[in-house]
């Protein structure tokens, strides 16, 4: 049973979290009482929301696209923007489609499509972080499957040349900016998950190189990506021999590049 956030309680939360530099103090304050079940509880979030530990692994979870999805310590946090993908992926799934999420994290965009396109899909999720691969369980919907390793190394082979949807959140800040990223991310989310190497596009080049193996004629890749660097993206899937586009979404300040398996 969570406590209730009494005017005098609010007072102190939000003096405490607006002097640690949390913008929207006021909301914070509220999630945090509303999570917390004891008195001491509410002090140790409060203590170390205060320290920089991200919102969502002080409440245990972040909402995406309509869902909690459970975010544990040490995971990636998913990103709004990444609403823009699912959009995206799901516009070009059947309900009866078979799924692939790459670098799945949470398993929050798998989850995600899942709730989009019920439950009649066949998902399955892939990270080479364990912790995340925990998390992801609890995440991805039954009868999704989650698997421990890296890319499609883990993947049944029964899947290879049939699926429809391949999504990919894979990491793709380039390495030398990882320091100018903020204290949340750097301190407290796995550099396996940021970490996309020189220009950041190290694993996107591996996830494109491999996709054609795996997709079904007419199948789609999706992969997340920056403004800046889905020109570089998109010379990827066409040198993989995939019909290219490249979506924007200025609301959600979002990228993402579609190819297409020719049929």
């Amino acid at each position: 049973m969570s406590m209730s956030l009494s005017p005098s309680l609010e007072f102190v939360l939000v003096t405490r979290l607006r002097a640690a530099g949390c913008v929207f103090a006021e909301d914070e304050a509220r999630l945090i009482v509303s999570a917390a079940r004891t008195s001491d509880e509410l002090a140790s979030m409060l203590d170390r929301r205060v320290a920089g530990v991200p919102l969502e692994h002080v409440l245990g979870w972040a909402e995406f696209c309509g869902l909690r999805i459970a975010v544990d310590p040490r995971v990636f946090v998913p990103r709004r923007r990444t609403a823009f993908l699912v959009e995206q992926a799901g516009a070009l799934a059947c309900p009866r489609a078979v799924v692939v999420d790459l670098c799945c994290g949470s398993g929050a965009v798998g989850a995600a499509l899942a709730e989009t396109l019920g439950d009649g899909i066949e998902l399955y999720a892939v990270d080479i972080d364990p912790a995340a691969v925990r998390c992801a369980r609890r995440n991805v919907p039954d009868p999704g499957r989650v698997f421990e390793g890296d890319l499609y190394e883990p993947l049944p082979t029964t899947l290879r040349g049939s699926v429809d949807v391949l999504v990919a959140n894979a990491p793709y800040v380039p390495t030398d900016a990882i320091r100018l990223m903020p204290p949340e991310a750097r301190f407290h989310e796995p550099r396996v998950s940021l970490d996309g190497g020189a220009d950041g596009l190290d694993t996107q080049r591996r996830v494109t190189l491999g996709a054609r193996d795996w997709l079904a004629p007419g199948g789609h890749l999706l992969i997340e990506t920056s403004a800046s660097q889905a020109a570089l993206t998109a010379e990827a899937f066409a040198e993989a021999g995939l019909i290219t586009r490249i979506e924007i979404s200025d609301d959600m300040d979002a990228t993402v590049v579609v190819g297409a398996n020719p049929r």
